[in-house]
């Protein structure tokens, strides 16, 4: 039985109030119209809902048992329209983020504290991992959004947009800043500190060393940014970092940065969602401060 809504609308209004005119008045429709629909759904479900009374109107048996199951859907209702009201205001929600330690640390963290102060009611869901995992991650719909380095591989399901540009760069303490010239086949046969084979990073380093043919071997791998650059001050080698997320330790000379000739090549930095799934209104707010 394919009954329109508005008619249990009607039904429970006038239920609710107990008379027809007080309906009229709340649903803003002349009492004939509210007699009328009342008939129609009487008509469709073939038995009396209401009895008139010298006060109004009352439920029938039938109508009593009705009343219970539309007033049970009316309340459900409203609470979904008052769920949407606060995921639209954004007093309640969550927003989970795929995004490895250091993106979060050096690009996205400036935005989650702007969208806290501004969204405090938010809750957010950091998920660290390696870019293929989060990537898994937000297709299985575990995530809302990652921020991550440009994947390589074609991703069509993915809406993917550039936030910023990064420089990677090779760096060393005062001794090999010392010994390094530009060209890279002079320092690669110093000792090479290589991001973990699993990252983002030594994919972008390994692409660059083959497509210029170069033959390097790591004296080290590590898993962080902040364990190559403790390596790198400590005297192990020269290590392979981005040099936005190093920019104090460069500035204050704990590092010096090594440059090679060729240039390696920028990296874009971007976030990305399921192409064809509309972002919550909490993740479409984060995205225009990104933006």
């Amino acid at each position: 039985m394919d009954i329109n809504l508005e008619l249990y609308k009607i039904f429970y209004t006038v239920a609710k109030e107990g008379s027809i005119s007080q309906a009229s008045n709340i649903l803003y429709i002349s009492q004939p119209a509210v007699t009328m629909q009342i008939k129609k759904l009487e008509q469709q479900l073939g038995m009396s809902l209401f009895t008139r009374t010298k006060h109004g109107v009352s439920l029938t048996d039938e109508g009593e048992i009705l009343f219970e199951h539309v007033k049970i859907a009316m309340s459900s209702l409203k609470n979904g329209e008052n769920i949407i009201s606060n995921l639209k205001n954004l007093d309640s929600g969550t927003i989970r983020i795929g995004v490895s330690t250091t993106i979060c640390r050096y690009i996205l963290m400036p935005y989650l504290e702007k969208f806290h102060l501004q969204y405090p009611k938010i809750d957010i869901q950091i998920n660290n991992n390696t870019s293929n995992n989060l990537i898994k991650e937000l297709r299985n719909g575990n995530l809302d959004i990652l921020i991550l380095f440009q994947p390589e591989d074609e991703n069509k399901d993915l809406k993917i947009t550039p936030i910023t540009e990064v420089q990677d760069i090779f760096v060393g303490n005062k001794k090999y800043y010392d010994l390094a010239n530009n060209d890279i086949n002079e320092v690669i046969n110093l000792p090479v500190i290589f991001p973990n084979s699993s990252s983002s990073s030594r994919k972008h380093l390994n692409k660059y060393i083959k497509d210029n043919e170069i033959r390097i071997k790591p004296k080290l791998e590590a898993g962080s940014y902040s364990l190559i650059v403790d390596l790198v001050k400590t005297g192990f080698g020269i290590g392979f970092v981005t040099k936005e997320f190093i920019k104090e330790e460069i500035e204050e000379e704990n590092v010096y940065e090594i440059k090679v000739i060729p240039e390696i090549p920028k990296r874009t930095i971007v976030y990305a969602t399921i192409d064809k799934k509309e972002p919550s209104f909490s993740v479409k707010k984060l995205i225009e401060m990104i933006k």
